[in-house]
């Protein structure tokens, strides 16, 4: 039997979608895909149904550089209540204990706070989607099962106190790939001895992502725009897809250049940085796809459209 073909549109771009709460990511990229009539689409790291903001949602050739935005730092506004722990650090979760918050104050706070700063090594929750032995923690969680995780080494780079307000705390943190805000926030309540959990949970910045860049476009918009019968006002929700690389080098190469590289040759490009990836266009100042710089100079291609 032969493979079936994708059907629907050849539409590339990257949309900065401000996920609704309730929805898991899949179920709001699928909404995506549908309004958009997108032959292909994938998502840039997964946000809890309790979560709500930013979901990258790559259409097209821009699924082919999603594993980019997937490793890039993410920013988070969350709301903790303190002195009470619940079975999945959130408040979709059934309360565990509740203790004191005696001794807990601002001073108390921001000192933890500071703890937390740097590379820390942080265990995956239950209620995840780290795989052990091909299965889904969170599948294994809602049986009833816990099984023994492995920590992962975090890079927390900012975690400032936005609001003190007992017994909730609101915070804005900056981190890298693979953290996971609810176990930083139970983290936290148990270094205050209070114990804590997630009340609020929003997603403000992936890469060089964020409302400030371009404001995230929520389903409703996009449902109404899709009512056009031309693609037009849809397709211009749309980033192009290096804008996901914005911070790289670019490299403009020549035609000769360009040629041998959609090859997968490397190429000698003059005054082209001296290490890491850039950013690849033609002469005409189209985007080509992702080069590594080589150790004897040249441009290697790593990702091409």
């Amino acid at each position: 039997m032969g493979r079936r073909r994708n059907t629907g549109r050849n539409v590339t771009g990257i949309l900065l979608l401000d996920k609704p709460l309730g929805l898991t990511s899949n179920d709001a990229l699928q909404r995506i895909k549908r309004l958009y009539r997108a032959a292909k689409a994938g998502h840039t790291g997964s946000l809890d149904p309790l979560a709500t903001g930013l979901l990258p949602c790559c259409l097209g050739d821009s699924t082919k550089f999603s594993a980019f935005l997937l490793d890039a730092d993410k920013r988070y506004r969350v709301r903790v209540k303190l002195g009470v722990t619940t079975t999945t650090a959130d408040a979709e979760g059934d309360i565990v204990e509740t203790r004191s918050l005696d001794g807990v104050d601002e001073a108390r706070v921001r000192e933890v706070l500071r703890g937390f700063l740097g590379t820390i090594d942080q265990l995956p929750p239950m209620f995840s989607a780290v795989k052990h032995q091909g299965q889904r923690l969170y599948k294994l969680a809602r049986e009833g099962v816990e099984v023994e995780r492995q920590p992962r080494q975090i890079e927390i780079r900012a975690l400032e106190l936005l609001s003190f307000d007992l017994p909730e705390i609101e915070l804005d943190v900056h981190c890298s790939k693979g953290t996971y805000v609810r176990t930083l926030a139970e983290d936290i309540g148990r270094e205050l001895g209070c114990g804590a959990y997630v009340t609020q949970l929003r997603r403000t910045g992936v890469g060089p992502y964020s409302e400030s860049v371009a404001p995230f476009a929520t389903m409703e918009q996009v449902a109404e725009f899709a009512e056009d019968e031309t693609p037009e006002r849809i397709d211009a929700l749309l980033l192009p897809l290096d804008s996901a690389l914005g911070h790289w080098s670019s490299v403009r190469l020549s035609a000769d250049a360009a040629f041998y590289l959609r090859q997968g040759q490397a190429v000698l490009v003059p005054q082209a940085p001296t290490e890491g990836l850039v950013r690849l266009y033609d002469p005409s100042n189209l985007f080509i796809g992702v080069g590594v710089i080589m150790e004897d100079g040249k441009v290697q291609p790593k990702r091409l459209i």
